[in-house]
């Protein structure tokens, strides 16, 4: 598949389209946008391209997220730990990949989140436990969100399950999660810019597709400000359940 020296008008057309509608679920429900641009964004070029071209415009729509959310402080004073549980999480989970290459890793997951959703469907998924021991769990369900971010590249379904299950309210769920994936892909970007070999002129193309992302997340997070809490919630399962089955499509070879 093509890279940065190959993107012709069709490829560079939907590759805009992507990151607009990628940049709407960002911020319509405070999440999805890597989970949906990286394998669309495969399909037509290369996924070290694609991962350089989702990046600046991942990390350009959490911020917005997270400026038009209000204040950080109840956020950070409640959850200031969770980036923190995520990296331990994610040096593991990275362990765990290079270890074990061949596991499907992907596929567990997608398992665990289907449960989750039936379990939810069931009406068991209200663990009041969680609510009154919140921090023990926070470390708990950080980590598990760390360890899939490095061995399927996708951290959100854990922290849906906490912040669901302490019944946090839309905007400090969205937040909270934001805060973390601000973290994870700050850190990624650091990584790539200073010892993954990806120059300032590569940087420099993807920032026009940043300021795309970062129209349709505006959008995305205005269509949130009129929707009920139990409206959010469900659109949110019906994410993971979407995120569940791109992880599931992403193992089948002709798909990939």
């Amino acid at each position: 598949m093509p890279g940065f020296e190959a993107i012709d008008t069709a490829t560079l057309a939907w590759i805009i389209a992507v990151m607009a509608v990628s940049g709407f679920m960002q911020g319509a429900l405070g999440l999805g946008f890597p989970t949906v641009a990286t394998p669309l964004i495969t399909m037509v070029t290369d996924i070290r391209t694609a991962i350089v071209l989702v990046l600046l415009p991942c990390l350009a729509t959490v911020g917005l997220n997270l400026v038009r959310g209000g204040s950080l402080r109840p956020v950070l004073a409640e959850f200031w730990m969770m980036p923190m549980y995520m990296l331990i999480g994610a040096a593991i989970g990275t362990r765990l990949f290079v270890a074990y290459p061949e596991f499907p890793y992907a596929l567990l997951l997608a398992g665990v989140i289907f449960v989750y959703l039936n379990l939810d469907r069931l009406g068991r998924t209200q663990w009041p436990v969680m609510a009154r021991h919140r921090y023990g769990f926070a470390a708990l369900f950080g980590v598990m969100a760390g360890v899939s971010e490095g061995t399927a590249n996708v951290a959100a379904p854990p922290l849906i399950v906490y912040y669901l299950g302490i019944g946090a309210s839309p905007l400090l769920l969205v937040q909270a999660l934001n805060l973390c994936f601000f973290t994870g892909k700050a850190t990624q970007f650091v990584t790539l810019a200073t010892a993954g070999g990806v120059g300032a002129t590569q940087w420099l193309v993807t920032l026009p597709l940043a300021a795309v992302a970062a129209a349709g997340a505006w959008i995305g997070i205005h269509v949130r400000s009129r929707i009920d809490a139990d409206t959010y919630r469900r659109w949110l399962k019906w994410a993971l359940f979407a995120i569940a089955i791109i992880l599931i499509a992403q193992q089948v070879p002709f798909l990939r």
